[in-house]
């Protein structure tokens, strides 16, 4: 027990001298360049051949070119337009080109009654000509 003593008073005295490490403040990341809408450039869209004819187009000249929609969906965002023929089924998705802009197509997908994907030009093709 005598021996005790001192030991515990020489571990005191050690730990004393041992400091906690540096509390350093987190190394900042810069800040990522805040981006406006502006600067990216447009996107392209790419029109497959046969489709020319609806792409771009807004909901007046598509249902010109098709007649009354069965289904006229109107989103948050855009709209879908869906046309009906013996031969297949036209969803025709339009979008505004900026913010405040007029909708026009984007996207059309076509596929037949049993919902087997069709040639979207040619599904154009037949609906037009009804």
């Amino acid at each position: 027990m005598k021996h005790a003593l001192p030991l515990t008073a020489i571990a005191l005295l050690l730990a004393g001298c041992v400091s906690a490490p540096e509390a350093r403040a987190p190394a900042r990341q810069p800040a990522p360049a805040e981006r406006t809408a502006a600067s990216f450039p447009p996107r392209p869209v790419i029109v497959a051949r046969g489709l020319e004819g609806v792409i771009g187009k807004d909901a007046n000249a598509i249902k010109r070119l098709f007649g009354e929609p069965r289904l006229d969906v109107v989103e948050v965002n855009g709209r879908k337009l869906q046309f009906v023929g013996k031969p297949c089924i036209l969803d025709v998705f339009l979008y505004p080109e900026r913010k405040g802009a007029r909708e026009v197509v984007t996207y059309v997908d076509a596929r037949r009654s049993d919902g087997a994907a069709v040639d979207r030009a040619a599904c154009i093709e037949a609906l037009q000509r009804r």
